[in-house]
């Protein structure tokens, strides 16, 4: 029985504390035994708002054992796993300081604020022999594991052009200090940064044009266009300003040499260039709960991942710093 802590309860640690209940019941040997948050008397009795609602507001945490302190749970508790889903800033220190006590990690997006703590991080996951996982969730997405299967069996040649999207409204308070968030580029946008890197690569070059449109948030609204020696138009884009009635949005399309895959509205429409176009069937579940039962399946066979290597969530990073870089000086071509 693998025993996990969580630390972090905000609205990620919500997602993925109802992920563990649910893996739990489903049979999977594990045992959510600790929930750590330094405001967790307050969290306890709240909801989390975010992007994609979680199943309840407030949970019966009663079976748990609650800390408002890492180290005290750390000292009280035997536990194999601990994922953390705290703010970006704490992720690097906090994640080698626990893979050196011989812990398993599962560390939220973005890895890390800088590629450098990026790599400490995977450098010190190599070293100890502990699994490293980051919660890059969209390579768990169904639309976009069907998306890649596309690209890597050729089943519609090879793509030509592609283009990504998300928006929201503005986000809570701690993400508009982009000092801490990074801004919309780093925190949101990485998603889709992420993808492109894992369907095609890293790319030779980028070009971002950004704006900041909320005074010390960073940049929250993005543009970029991906270059690779091939010639695929690929651009993604972001914006979490979208205020009024709009609500969460994340969309591709993706055009291949026989035919082009269009996702929208959580419908993945197939549209093959001499066939009749079709739906996608693609599992409900989310890209959360798949993450987290591939990492935990991971650890019991005794595998390494392949997926969301914590060495391919530090090169996703150092694509958004070139991005940055692209950006502060009005969309010039970078080097990545």
């Amino acid at each position: 029985m693998l025993k996990v802590a969580l630390i972090g309860f905000g609205f990620m640690g919500h997602m993925h504390f109802e992920n563990y209940v649910r893996l739990a019941a489903e049979g999977m040997p594990i045992q959510l035994v600790a929930i750590c948050d330094l405001r967790i008397e307050e969290l306890k009795k709240a909801g989390a708002g975010g992007n994609i609602a979680t199943d309840q507001d407030v949970y019966d945490l009663s079976p748990y054992r609650l800390y408002d302190n890492i180290d005290k749970m750390l000292e009280n508790e035997q536990v194999d796993i601990v994922d953390i889903t705290l703010p970006t800033p704490l992720h690097a220190d906090l994640t080698c300081h626990l893979l050196e006590r011989g812990l398993h990690v599962l560390c939220e997006k973005p890895v890390a604020s800088h590629s450098a703590d990026a790599w400490r991080m995977a450098n010190t996951a190599e070293r100890t022999g502990r699994t490293l996982m980051i919660g890059q969730c969209l390579r768990f997405w169904p639309a976009y594991e069907y998306l890649k299967a596309c690209v890597e069996d050729g089943r519609y040649g090879a793509v030509t052009a592609g283009y990504f999207y998300r928006g929201s409204g503005l986000p809570s308070e701690w993400f508009l200090d982009g000092s801490k968030s990074g801004g919309c580029i780093t925190d949101m946008h990485i998603h889709d940064a992420d993808m492109i890197h894992w369907l095609f690569g890293k790319p030779d070059r980028v070009s971002t044009l950004a704006r900041n449109v909320i005074p010390g948030s960073g940049y929250d609204t993005v543009s970029t266009h991906y270059m690779y020696e091939d010639g695929k138009v690929l651009n993604a884009q972001a914006d979490w300003t979208l205020q009024g009635d709009y609500g969460f949005s994340m969309t591709y399309r993706v055009n291949f040499e026989g035919g082009n895959l269009v996702f929208e509205n959580n419908v993945l429409k197939v549209n093959p260039n001499h066939a009749p176009g079709f739906i996608a069937e693609l599992s409900p579940d989310m890209g959360y709960y798949r993450e987290i039962k591939y990492f935990l399946e991971s650890i019991i066979a005794g595998k390494p991942v392949s997926v969301c290597m914590p060495e391919s969530a530090a090169g996703t990073l150092e694509i958004i710093e070139a991005e940055i870089r692209s950006a502060d000086h009005a969309g010039s071509i970078e080097k990545v």
